[in-house]
């Protein structure tokens, strides 16, 4: 007969069988505060770079000449593959221009203003999205996170079969949990189809790139562009031979002649500068959930195709319709002020369970405190560290190193909260910290 694990091998197993947990949780939690801020991602970019010239429309006129003065300032820059004009629109009243290496403001002439500086912005973004990690890990991870939420959300409700019946009860505090657990049913409750939503449309999301990768290979030889074509339309064959730009104004003219309703949102040149080049407009519909359809135009401005998103297959609107859902840019301020709401009692949800988690198990015999204190840790300090990297864009500029102040401030709060695990105000001082971290970002954001 083997012999018994000896009994410290086994508590230090499970210890680390919780820090796995733990690790997925925090993860979790991230995921969820990130997302809410990134509901606000074009107000933090008025924030970010204040003083940028501001117009409700810009001629087309005017968006050529500043796509000719941008790729004007890229000589002996590699060449632009994808250029990308930001028009105006009622959350963003900036016109932007965007190639493969710089970005430019435009003044409402045409005219180069400054160079886009919106770092933390794209920093949030890219967090929410990636996680910081390269592009296919990242979002799969992400993804990942998508199906456990979605998991946990339902297998919540199956868990308790009184969670409706006691939408709105509220116990007293108390040593065992019990308010907490009660907090924690009830915004579970009350927030249950936000959360699937959220959780569903985001595992759609990474897991749909898994999935074209997949197909790609089996299929198309790697091409990833094959896959999405049926969906988002083709690009033309490649034809690297030196041509004029082409006519963006022509098409812009026609986009406001034949669909007048539609509001225009993007101009994206392809291969700019060569025989093969193209030009898509993407336009925004009132009233719907897709964040736009693709209008196809030659180099001459001549209306060629539209994707079809707006009112092709099912399946091309409902994938058109994913972002905004996710991120609730969609109906204006009170809709983003609804998931601004709904996202951060999710956000407290995944703060909550994890800390319902570790009391069951310190009430099973498990007492972990180093545990308890790294979540606390995570739910207090994280957030200190994004605002610490947005401190550090404002005072340091658009340079600062930002992923580098975030994580290493991140892994320094679990670090010292461990060390000061039995320390009684860790959490007071934690708390303090944040709500100082949170007034210095509001300041500076007004300077």
């Amino acid at each position: 007969m083997s012999a018994a694990p000896d009994p410290a091998t086994v508590k230090t197993a499970l210890s680390a069988h919780a820090a796995i947990g733990l690790l997925a949780g925090a993860l979790l939690y991230l995921v969820s505060l990130t997302g809410t801020l990134s509901v606000f991602y074009a107000e933090f970019q008025r924030v970010e770079q204040g003083g940028v010239p501001e117009m409700a429309t810009i001629a087309p006129e005017a968006v050529e000449r500043g796509v000719a003065a941008v790729l004007a300032t890229e000589a002996g820059k590699p060449k632009t593959t994808h250029l990308y004009v930001h028009m105006p629109v009622e959350d963003l009243p900036r016109a932007t221009i965007t190639t493969d290496s710089q970005a430019f403001h435009l003044r409402d002439d045409g005219s180069l203003a400054q160079k886009e500086e919106i770092a933390w912005s794209d920093f949030l973004l890219q967090l929410h999205y990636l996680l910081n990690l390269p592009a296919l890990i990242g979002i799969v991870l992400v993804g990942a996170l998508g199906v456990a939420m979605l998991a946990l959300a339902l297998s919540g409700v199956i868990a308790h079969p009184r969670i409706f019946r006691d939408a709105f009860r509220l116990r007293a505090r108390d040593r065992e949990g019990v308010g907490l657990a009660d907090w924690h049913n009830r915004l579970s409750v009350w927030t249950l189809p936000f959360s699937v939503a959220i959780a569903l449309t985001g595992a759609i999301i990474g897991t749909a790139i898994v999935t074209g990768y997949a197909i790609a290979s089996a299929d198309y030889g790697g091409d990833l562009e094959k896959v999405y074509a049926p969906i988002y339309g083709a690009e033309a064959k490649p034809d690297p031979a030196p041509a004029p730009l082409p006519n963006v104004a022509a098409a812009l003219r026609h986009m406001a002649a034949a669909y007048p309703e539609v509001v225009v949102s993007y101009v994206i040149l392809h291969d700019p500068g060569t025989a093969g080049q193209h030009v898509q407009i993407v336009g925004e519909h009132h009233r719907r959930l897709i964040f736009g359809d693709y209008y196809g135009f030659d180099a001459a401005g001549r209306f060629a195709h539209k994707a079809g998103l707006s009112d092709g297959a099912i399946g091309q609107q409902a994938a058109a319709s994913l972002y905004r859902l996710h991120f609730g840019n969609f109906g204006g301020l009170p809709v983003k002020l609804a998931y601004l709401l709904f996202g951060t009692s999710l956000t407290a949800i995944c703060a909550t369970g994890t800390f319902l988690w570790l009391g069951k198990r310190r009430r099973r015999g498990f007492d972990e405190p180093r545990l308890l204190a790294a979540w606390r840790g995570v739910v207090w300090g994280w957030p200190i560290a994004l605002a610490a990297s947005f401190l550090a864009r404002m005072t340091i500029g658009n340079g600062a190193p930002l992923v580098a102040i975030f994580w290493g401030g991140a892994v320094l709060a679990v670090v010292v909260s461990i060390a000061l695990a039995r320390w009684v105000p860790l959490t007071r001082t934690l708390k303090g910290g944040l709500v100082a971290a949170v007034g210095l970002c509001a300041t500076a954001s007004m300077l």
